[in-house]
């Protein structure tokens, strides 16, 4: 697959790629070529919006996507809030040496359902969707999920401590104890 070149072309039966590539609020702040040099990343793109994407949007209507893919230009301007080497936003783009940005490749994308709670949104995506990481940031807060070669499946809480986020790997009991009760953690 090479580049898209028509970013209105669509990634999947619900979404463009423009839709991933051009969302979020630093990108409608500032604009900046966000646009992927690799196929692969297209690719990447179109595999989360049809295999997960596609899944929330006929389940529980429209998510809102609060970031997307992340290009150079864009990751700049985001600062310290972010980790690109880990999170999957930079696809399968590579850095002036040729290396992946982010080794674990696959695409990643924030988002919340309007009308829905994370728990509803996570118990959808864990249920219905093949996924590899899937971050939970509290029953009010946007959820990133990722699809990429390794569909680890793994969950993660990030909690507050000390002013800064600490992961928490969820499985079994406890993870289903914040799918049912998220307003206590």
């Amino acid at each position: 697959m090479a580049p898209v070149e028509d970013l209105d072309a669509w990634a999947s039966e619900s979404f463009r790629y423009r839709d991933l590539i051009e969302c979020g609020e630093t990108w409608a702040r500032l604009r900046p070529d966000n646009c992927p040099r690799q196929a692969a990343t297209y690719a990447a793109i179109a595999s989360l919006a049809r295999d997960v994407l596609d899944p929330i949007a006929r389940a529980l209507g429209a998510p809102v996507l609060t970031y997307g893919f992340a290009g150079p230009t864009l990751t700049r301007n985001i600062g310290g809030r972010i980790a690109p080497s880990l999170d999957q936003h930079a696809g399968h783009e590579l850095t002036a040496r040729g290396v992946p940005i982010c080794p674990r490749l696959g695409q990643a994308v924030d988002l919340h359902v309007p009308g829905h709670d994370a728990r509803t949104l996570a118990a959808l995506i864990i249920d219905q969707t093949p996924f590899d990481r899937l971050y939970l940031y509290g029953p009010d807060r946007p959820v990133h999920v990722s699809r990429g070669p390794q569909e680890s499946r793994s969950v993660v809480l990030m909690r507050p401590l000390s002013g800064r986020l600490v992961p928490l790997r969820l499985s079994g009991e406890a993870l289903r104890v914040w799918l049912r009760e998220p307003d206590r953690h």
